[in-house]
């Protein structure tokens, strides 16, 4: 099968599962991985307007993988997807695969940043909301997929500090909760959104109509937070 071929081929959520199990070596963070894979799923499945021949157009959704140090599952639903071959996942890690342990926007088709770093992308997807605002872009979503351990750090607290009362509704976060994080928060993560003007939506994070319905609820003037909660992680 040549690699147009394998880009065109129709994957389901059953074959992802393979998919990830052709990607070997050190380093997978495999919990980190396959606690967002429903989500990622059912986001690029059913939610964002994104397609591999449209990862230029201004029009497109942008999606921000914050939680970059595990992005096995991306890389898998990418590939159902057909915005990198599945040929290219065998080789993730090494040299010269353009699938590194951190997704690198420059290599990979359909990947907005490089990411990995903690605390980064939701401050990036702020920006990016805004910047489109500034364009006269009102159609394209953004979405930030982060883990419940990144809000451990401050840059994430800034950023939902600001996006409520700037009313960036086209700006949605998905925070997958596999209670990784070091600090507890009163009234927990849901709270917190609400208390900058978020609106909220806490959700099974293995349940892809509960997901679907916390993705598409309305939230008229205000950014949008799903928390999406999976088992806790287990080292």
């Amino acid at each position: 099968m040549t690699i147009t071929e394998e880009r065109r081929r129709a994957y389901s959520y059953a074959d992802l599962p393979d998919l990830m199990r052709r990607m070997t070596g050190d380093e997978k963070h495999g919990p980190a991985a396959t606690s967002t894979l429903d989500v990622l799923w059912v986001l690029h499945d059913r939610v964002l307007r994104v397609a591999p021949e449209r990862v230029d157009d201004p029009e497109r959704d942008r999606f921000l993988l914050s939680k970059g140090h595990g992005p096995m599952a991306y890389y898998a639903v990418l590939a159902a997807k057909g915005f990198v071959p599945a040929a290219w996942l065998p080789g993730f890690g090494s040299y010269d695969s353009p699938l590194g342990h951190h997704p690198d926007r420059t290599l990979v088709p359909g990947v907005e940043i490089g990411s990995g770093s903690l605390g980064h992308g939701l401050p990036i997807a702020v920006g990016t909301a805004l910047g489109l605002r500034a364009q006269g872009l009102s159609g394209p979503a953004v979405w930030v997929l982060v883990g419940d351990a990144e809000l451990d750090e401050g840059s994430n607290h800034e950023a939902i500090a600001f996006a409520g009362p700037a009313g960036l509704e086209r700006l949605h976060t998905v925070v997958v909760d596999n209670s990784s994080a070091t600090y507890a928060r009163p009234g927990g993560i849901v709270a917190r959104f609400e208390a900058a003007g978020w609106s909220t939506a806490p959700v099974d994070g293995r349940d892809h109509e509960a997901l679907y319905a916390a993705f598409t609820a309305p939230h008229p003037g205000r950014p949008h937070a799903v928390v999406a909660r999976v088992e806790p992680k287990s080292d």
